[in-house]
């Protein structure tokens, strides 16, 4: 943990005053959740930039190895230790025993679905400065009756949020979507004029609440080669470039339409700070690519990092940028570096807000 780019800069800045409490929603008990957000309260560096919690079941938690590990299940933050050494847990008691891992289960959905529920209500309430959410499955939460897309779908009925959009960030990548948890023929339908103005403009404010004092924002065509004046879709003329003159009358750093197979080596050789991105898979297999890396010879991931904010939410909300990982599940093998990233990122949201 010592080597995130951030943490030298947060410790400082925590020292300095009250450190953030962090409610991490620990995700789909059937997959990796559980087991990386243990894993990353054994750091103790993350105990000096804030103080954390998870919500959860304890049911899930007794059935795994924690090597001595204390646990204080309560339902109040005033019966918090934040204790380096002792993991507080918000013990929703949903579950009586653990259930089975690495197989899609709506008993697995609806737990993981309500410890967000209470996360997004702790925060609302003012209980809680950030929330961290681990990964669910949306196939799971929808066998448990709960018609949702994803954790930034949630979130915004649930704040009663509308001009929200998804950043994805691995170190200085960064990139924010149009749209996301669309079909692609619905996404080329949704590249408008005023929405992708929205998401410039929540571009530059999430660089700002990320200490970037003069974002550098790329929008990326839609079309090949930005569609080539016409030649190859003219989505670029009628919608985005009307909505990059407008962010630049507003007095945004924008840059664009860049055709798509050119604005992301420019965005990871730092001639950007993010990227708005027209479509959910635009913007997160680049992201991908980068943060995660397989290893052949082990057969495991060496790395899986990288973090998911939803920015325009009246709440704080970061997520690891990766799934439940069924295969894995209970092997002990799984990366808690994305979590360890995004209550980083938390942190700092929370201490620029």
């Amino acid at each position: 943990m010592n080597d995130h780019p951030m943490m030298e800069n947060l410790i400082r800045q925590a020292a300095a005053g009250s450190k953030p409490i962090v409610a991490i929603s620990t995700g789909d008990p059937s997959g990796i959740g559980p087991e990386i957000s243990v894993s990353a309260l054994q750091h103790e560096e993350i105990y000096a930039i804030c103080r954390p919690f998870l919500i959860g079941d304890l049911a899930v938690f007794a059935a795994m190895d924690l090597k001595g590990w204390k646990f204080n299940p309560v339902n109040s933050i005033h019966e918090m230790q934040f204790r380096f050494g002792t993991i507080d847990l918000w013990n929703m008691n949903l579950l009586q025993n653990a259930p089975p891992l690495g197989v899609v289960d709506p008993k697995s959905g609806d737990a993981s679905f309500q410890y967000v529920r209470k996360a997004i209500e702790l925060a609302v309430a003012d209980q809680v400065d950030a929330t961290v959410t681990g990964p669910i499955s949306k196939e799971a939460i929808n066998l448990a009756g709960h018609q949702f897309s994803g954790h930034t779908e949630i979130y915004a009925h649930y704040t009663n949020s509308k001009d929200y959009a998804m950043v994805l960030a691995h170190e200085h990548f960064r990139v924010i979507h149009v749209s996301t948890h669309v079909s692609l023929r619905q996404a080329c339908d949704l590249v408008k004029r005023d929405r992708v103005l929205k998401v410039i403009q929540v571009a530059d404010q999430a660089c700002r609440r990320l200490g970037i004092a003069k974002p550098r924002i790329a929008v990326a065509g839609l079309n090949p080669h930005a569609g080539e004046n016409g030649l190859f879709g003219i989505e670029e003329i009628t919608e985005i470039i009307p909505a990059i003159s407008e962010a630049k009358a507003l007095g945004l750093d924008v840059d664009g339409p860049v055709p798509p197979d050119t604005v992301f080596p420019k965005l990871n050789g730092k001639l950007y700070d993010i990227c708005v991105c027209m479509y959910h898979d635009q913007g997160h297999i680049p992201t991908k690519l980068l943060g995660f890396t397989w290893d052949p010879e082990q057969g495991k991931w060496n790395s899986v990092s990288g973090v998911n904010i939803t920015m325009g939410l009246p709440i704080i909300r970061v997520s690891v940028d990766h799934g439940t990982a069924y295969d894995i599940a209970g092997k002990g093998v799984a990366s808690e570096r994305s979590m360890l990233s995004a209550i980083a990122y938390a942190v700092q949201l929370a201490l620029n807000r």
